[in-house]
Formats: C-alpha cells, sequence, structure tokens
C-alpha cells in the first residue's frame, strides 16, 4: 500500500504556484476571512466572492459571476487590520 501523501490543497497549490480557490463562506483557509456580498455595477446583481485582507488593503478586478464583466474590487481594513468594506466599481 503506498502511503499518502500529506499535502493538503493549500500546500498542493502553493506547490505548483496556483492561486487557491477559496469558497465563499470557507474559513478553512489560512488567510481567507471569509466572503463579502459585491453587487455588480454592470448587471446589479449581487453574489459572493471571497475576501482576503492578510496583506491589508487591497484592489483587484475580478469578473461578475453573472454578467462575467470586470469589476474593480477594493477592499479596506482598519488599523487593526479587520475587513471593513468592499467597494465594487465599473472596470472601463
Amino acid at each position: 500500500m503506498k502511503p499518502r501523501l500529506p499535502f493538503d490543497p493549500w500546500t498542493i497549490d502553493t506547490v505548483y504556484g496556483l492561486e487557491p480557490v477559496i469558497e465563499p463562506g470557507a474559513s478553512d483557509g489560512p488567510d481567507a476571512i471569509g466572503s463579502a456580498t459585491v453587487t455588480c455595477p454592470w448587471c446589479a446583481q449581487r453574489f459572493q466572492t471571497a475576501v482576503d485582507v492578510s496583506a491589508g488593503a487591497f484592489e483587484y478586478v475580478e469578473d461578475c459571476q453573472v454578467c462575467c464583466r470586470p469589476i474593480d474590487l477594493a477592499g479596506e481594513v482598519d488599523d487593526r487590520g479587520a475587513f471593513i468594506r468592499l467597494t465594487a466599481s465599473r472596470s472601463d
């Protein structure tokens, strides 16, 4: 019988240089704090997205899960590094 490898999904992602997949609401990742609700500025539909504030405030582009248009997301943190809010705007 082959020994089972001690790699969890996070370790495998790191070894292969992949971005970890974080399911909305999951809190078992090393840096994930959970999820936030986003209202798409294009189609006005609401969806959940993962937030990671391990490096402080952040900005990135994510496609809407409904209409697939790009959204600029900006996350704010307080002085202690706790998540405050997520702002979504059109990426044009």
